[in-house]
């Protein structure tokens, strides 16, 4: 236990797990379909009474129990085309290995709403997994798909992703978000196949 941990009567939290949720920094941002994985930290740090104050390793995170797991929960700085920066400097800042890291984030593929879990697999055209994976080097890492649809016909992929939503696509989003925070719930106590097999389930 480090001294000034002492002085403030908090024991030394050695994370074992981390959760990344991607998204952009900034309020113009905030509110927009880019960032879910933002959202769904947010839930996590909310539910577990996790402080995200530290601005560190690129990124703006904190660190506590979920179920009992040390866990740092973290939102990248860096913008989302270089969320790489942030998982490898998280990664070797508390040396954990690849499939240690759970990464969250949007995707056009899934209807608005709808959560996949996968244990691997390449970036499918999202700039931030893109960014991670040639970071770390390796597919092999868990994430948790939000899906957030396809753009309307004639409008511009950046600027669909990077709006807000309307309100009955922000009110299935929400609903996705608690669903996916309760999988990274899942999967830090969880083989990540048990994890896959509730949380893949079509919704209904």
């Amino acid at each position: 236990m480090h001294l000034l941990e002492r002085l403030m009567g908090k024991p030394s939290v050695h994370p074992t797990h981390l959760i990344l949720g991607l998204g952009n920094p900034g309020a113009q941002y905030a509110p927009t379909r880019h960032n879910v994985g933002f959202w769904t930290v947010d839930i996590l740090a909310e539910r577990h009474g996790i402080e995200l104050k530290t601005r560190r390793h690129n990124s703006k995170l904190g660190v506590g129990l979920i179920n009992a797991i040390p866990v740092v929960l973290a939102k990248p700085q860096t913008y989302m085309n270089l969320s790489g920066e942030a998982a490898r400097a998280l990664l070797q800042a508390y040396h954990l290995k690849p499939e240690q890291m759970l990464v969250i984030f949007d995707d056009i593929w899934l209807e608005p709403g709808v959560v996949r879990v996968r244990a691997k697999g390449s970036a499918g055209g999202h700039n931030g997994m893109k960014s991670i994976i040639g970071a770390i080097g390796t597919e092999a890492f868990p994430r948790v798909r939000i899906g957030i649809g396809q753009p309307p016909e004639d409008t511009d992929l950046a600027d669909y992703v990077l709006s807000v939503p309307p309100p009955e696509e922000r009110a299935l989003l929400l609903q996705a978000i608690q669903r996916a925070a309760a999988a990274c719930e899942a999967w830090l106590t969880e083989p990540i196949e048990q994890v896959m097999g509730q949380y893949n389930r079509t919704e209904g």
